[in-house]
């Protein structure tokens, strides 16, 4: 009779968890059709289905070929776009702040976004072939940028043989530091560049296509399958590193495993949209409300409700003002900043 009340709080989170799935996933679903069919040429579910259809079926009904270049070649790259950006962040958010058992942890803690942003302003600020920045330069010196500030934050961190996590943490933010000077010097003596170097470190989607999509799906996809299987591993840090090693986890392993998962997925996610806040720091903690805080499920539903999220963002983004995009970073800051500080008032007594 003792292992009963086990068994049934087991179940119940099972059965949190099976909720939560399905309510995110329909979720994510109806975001993504809402966002498709959302914009100055509005598009019914019924011309959605109709169009994929026409392009799946090649005996299916003809469809209206402008309707079906705005979806197909405009607002479906778009939408996948934003919502796997939005599931890379929120997934490396959830895993860093498993690793740094920090609440306050978010997937730029290492020094992604500044990495990120020097590699993008300084493919912005020198003068390459067109060629160049069509194939995705500006993409691809942001995702160097920042797997590099990642690698110099892990050195800095490294001492004797052994990742010190509190050392990791004081070395990201050195590196953001060196690489928010370095981003500022470029913007400085390139002002002709400034408008298109600051619409990119506000975030947006508004260069999407299936080419950058390709680009990022694979990192994306690896890093957070690497997340995904490290979750029984970042349950065991919870516990402090000695007692995790006795139980027979490797912990330098997992911990440069998990910062480099996080790297890739997180600096694929901001070469392709830039820099956009909260996402990685919101949802982790509305997931952790929803099931618990067993790594491998959280991650799970942290990258369903990133994505949703951030299309949902996205969406409002380009259709809250009638003459333009609004960067997607700013409705995302306005809807996650806003939440945080209630959710920090409301466990103002626990913190500590």
């Amino acid at each position: 009779m003792t292992g009963a009340p086990d068994l049934r709080a087991v179940a119940s989170s099972r059965r949190r968890v099976y909720a939560a799935s399905l309510g995110l996933g329909l979720l994510l679903v109806a975001s993504m059709i809402l966002a498709i069919g959302s914009g100055p040429v509005p598009i019914s579910t019924a011309d959605e289905l109709a169009v994929l259809a026409s392009r799946l079926d090649a005996h299916a009904a003809a469809v209206d070929p402008r309707l079906a270049s705005i979806l197909l070649d405009i607002r479906l790259p778009r939408v996948l776009l934003a919502a796997v950006t939005g599931a890379a962040l929120a997934t490396a958010g959830a895993a860093l702040q498993g690793l740094f058992r920090n609440p306050l942890a978010d997937p730029y803690l290492v020094g992604v976004s500044s990495g990120a942003s020097v590699g993008a302003i300084l493919a912005m600020t020198v003068t390459l072939p067109p060629a160049l920045y069509a194939a995705g330069a500006v993409q691809l010196a942001a995702f160097v940028g920042a797997i590099v500030a990642v690698g110099v934050a892990l050195l800095l961190a490294r001492v004797g043989g052994r990742t010190s996590v509190p050392s990791l943490l004081l070395a990201g933010v050195a590196v953001t530091a060196i690489g928010g000077a370095a981003s500022s010097y470029l913007l400085f003596s390139r002002g002709d560049r400034l408008f298109a170097a600051y619409a990119w470190l506000l975030g947006s989607f508004n260069v999407s296509d299936w080419s950058l999509f390709d680009r990022i799906a694979l990192p994306v996809l690896a890093g957070t399958i690497g997340l995904v299987a490290l979750g029984p591993s970042l349950d065991l840090l919870q516990l402090d590193e000695d007692a995790a090693t006795a139980l027979g986890l490797r912990t330098e392993r997992t911990k440069l495993a998990v910062v480099a998962c996080a790297a890739l997925t997180t600096g694929a996610a901001v070469s392709a949209a830039g820099l956009i806040a909260f996402v990685g720091l919101v949802t982790p903690h509305v997931i952790r409300m929803l099931v618990g805080a067993e790594h491998r499920p959280l991650l799970l539903l942290s990258a369903l409700g990133g994505a949703a999220f951030m299309v949902l963002a996205d969406l409002a983004a380009r259709t809250v003002l009638p003459e333009g995009d609004l960067p997607v970073g700013v409705v995302t800051a306005a809807v996650g900043g806003p939440f945080f500080l209630a959710l920090l008032w409301s466990k103002r007594g626990r913190l500590g």
